[in-house]
């Protein structure tokens, strides 16, 4: 696991992620969300996003695996957020990245931005928080 003195200020990771056309079942069979609009592409063209849309915590988790992957251990993260900016479809690919904006103290923060293979950002404000114990001596 990373030690706390290996995390810098404009440290970068990524994580790229594909939504294929099985995802947002997939999600829907862990998750309990069934709703028509992730698992019925008739229901999700009437609702006007052109078919089925993958559920939003999906991608939220996807976020937060990029930012663990980053902290190294997910008893670390005291804080994720971010905001839904676009949804996203089977077939999108999903690129995350990352980048440190802060080390204080044993608090790291990082911001995150989400786009799809059109550079269009899926979601916006994205940042996490992490609390770093020292190393041992």
């Amino acid at each position: 696991m990373k030690p706390l003195s290996e995390f810098k200020a404009g440290d970068v990771f990524e994580l790229t992620r594909s939504c294929d056309r099985y995802r947002p079942v997939y999600y829907a069979a862990v998750s309990g969300d069934f709703n028509p609009i992730h698992v019925d592409p008739e229901i999700g063209r009437l609702a006007g996003q052109g078919g089925a849309i993958l559920q939003g915590m999906c991608t939220m988790a996807w976020l937060a695996e990029a930012c663990l992957r980053y902290f190294g251990d997910p008893g670390r993260v005291t804080a994720l957020s971010a905001r839904f900016a676009r949804p996203v479809k089977p077939g999108d690919t999903l690129r995350f990245e990352g980048r440190c904006v802060a080390v204080e103290g044993r608090r790291i923060r990082v911001a995150v931005t989400a786009t799809n293979q059109r550079g269009e950002e899926v979601l916006a404000r994205a940042q996490a928080e992490a609390l770093v114990e020292e190393e041992a001596p």
